[in-house]
């Protein structure tokens, strides 16, 4: 590494879940009436057998999913379509006078299906299905009455919605706890396909805990291969009870059609997001303040003594934040979060966002100390606080993700830096907070540049040692030992760990 002269230096059925904050539409203003469940949350027998038909079930079931119609108005002016008529000697030349020339009113419908969970009139659907609209029509194929149903609120970070119809003796669903669903067990999809009439496909649970999908902000999915198809959405997903354990709401098709990859929200996290729109007309989501990295790669696992791959790494503490509070450390690893095993960094971005603001939690973590050395296990206390509204989209700000990729050279040889100064935090909008040395140039052919690193990246830390200028990073880069180096940078708002192939070229 030297140091530089001069310093310069981001197909559904029926539609997509849109990133954004929780939106509310109150029913007159007046408190929202209790919601009354049946719930069953013992899991199924798996060891019943001989079973030759699911007619007793659906009978059961299928009274309480619905069609769902709504519309959209839309009003639009005759002479955009017909701009000639912008001209007033076309409009006397065809004697057209300017009031014939008002908004006309269009309308666009959309097509889904929904759940009575509560005899009292509240339905669950899928965000998309009423998005936007302004009538919404309720459909019960089984007694063919309708009824028109208000919004009590949305959510599409997770593509729910909460309706509300004026009725009292509506037959409800059993719930049941879609944490007990185990892969391979039986399920039934009930929904309104293409406008065909209710129609029931069965299927199997082909996984759980689908993430990192990018059809909502917070992903937990069950994936099954019973027949979704556009019309399905927000329809039910019940297990060979009958019991409800998941809202239709996403395939992946070439097609448009179904294709045996289908994903339902869990019945869990579908109940908690509609206990937080009736209680208080949004989802309150919990904040840790912190940035975490994409993902743990092998490298990483190395670099770090870890075990496995497993959690989810800190590589930002945000100032202030409740995480900062308690005492986490870039490059901690949080391995539980309240009892309960953290798999990735999507994972722990749903269970903080699921747990109420204020409530005091605790996280398992691995610390490393000296490199070479294995983490030590703690138990940290942090009592979490209120998603601010620039994160209500994504939950927790996530490091870029990195290029892993693994002479004469070694790790750092080729990269040039210079210490930050106005002129280059300017440029690269680099915050007066990150301190550290700028890369200004990489070696094409160097180690860093198959690592990942690219000018205008901030380096924090070369093996867990803060950089806090240009000549102290040329410092420690020199005498590097081991296969690997770990570097802590910033980059695109946020921070992340790179590591470098510290071994000569073949």
């Amino acid at each position: 590494m030297s140091k530089s002269a001069v310093g310069i230096l981001s197909a559904i059925a029926g539609g997509l879940a849109v990133f954004a904050l929780v939106q509310f539409t109150s029913l007159g203003g007046e408190a929202h009436p209790p919601v009354r469940l049946n719930i069953q949350d013992t899991p199924i027998d798996r060891e019943t057998r001989g079973l030759t038909s699911f007619a007793p079930i659906i009978k059961r079931a299928a009274p309480s999913v619905v069609n769902i119609y709504s519309t959209r108005i839309i009003r639009q002016r005759w002479i955009e379509v017909h701009p000639l008529f912008n001209d007033p000697f076309f409009r006397r030349f065809f004697d057209i006078e300017p009031r014939q020339l008002r908004s006309r009113p269009q309308k666009a419908q959309n097509l889904g299906s929904g759940v009575i969970v509560s005899s009292n009139g509240y339905i669950l659907t899928a965000n998309h299905v009423v998005e936007g609209a302004d009538e919404i029509r309720v459909a019960l194929p089984s007694s063919g009455r309708e009824f028109e149903a208000k919004v009590v609120g949305t959510d599409p970070a997770t593509d729910i919605a909460l309706l509300k119809v004026d009725a009292d003796d509506l037959p409800a669903i059993t719930i049941a706890d879609s944490d007990n669903l185990e892969v391979g067990d039986i399920v039934l999809a009930i929904g309104n396909p293409f406008n065909v009439g209710q129609t029931v496909t069965m299927g199997i649970v082909s996984a759980l805990g689908r993430t990192s999908l990018q059809i909502n902000a917070y992903e937990n999915f069950i994936q099954t291969d019973a027949a979704i198809n556009p019309g399905n959405s927000g329809g039910a997903l019940v297990d060979a009870e009958g019991r409800l354990v998941g809202i239709n709401t996403a395939i992946y098709s070439r097609s448009g059609g179904n294709q045996g990859v289908g994903f339902a929200v869990p019945i869990n996290l579908a109940r908690s997001v509609m206990e937080g729109l009736v209680e208080h007309g949004e989802v309150l989501r919990g904040y840790l303040g912190v940035t975490l990295q994409m993902a743990i790669t092998p490298d990483l696992v190395e670099a770090f003594n870890l075990p496995d791959a497993s959690g989810a790494m800190v590589v930002e503490v945000g100032r202030g934040t409740p995480a900062a509070k308690a005492g986490l450390q870039n490059g901690d690893v949080i391995r539980e979060f309240n009892g309960k095993k953290v798999n990735d960094r999507p994972h722990l971005r749903l269970l903080v966002a699921q747990t109420p603001p204020g409530t005091k939690v605790t996280l398992k973590i691995l610390r490393g100390g000296e490199p070479g050395k294995k983490p030590v296990e703690r138990e940290i206390t942090v009592t979490l606080g209120r998603m601010p509204e620039e994160y209500l989209s994504g939950g927790l700000p996530t490091a870029p993700h990195e290029d892993d990729s693994a002479g004469e050279y070694d790790a750092l040889d080729g990269v040039v830096v210079s210490d930050l100064d106005s002129n280059a935090r300017q440029r690269f909008g680099i915050p007066s907070h990150v301190r550290g040395a700028l890369v200004t140039s990489v070696d094409p052919d160097s180690n860093s540049a198959e690592a990942g690193l690219r000018p205008g990246d901030v380096i924090l830390e070369i093996n867990r040692k803060p950089v806090a200028d240009a000549d102290e990073a040329v410092r420690l880069s020199e005498n590097l030992r081991g296969d690997r180096v770990l570097l802590r940078i910033w980059r695109d708002r946020s921070s992340m760990y790179l590591t470098v192939d510290n071994r000569k070229r073949r």
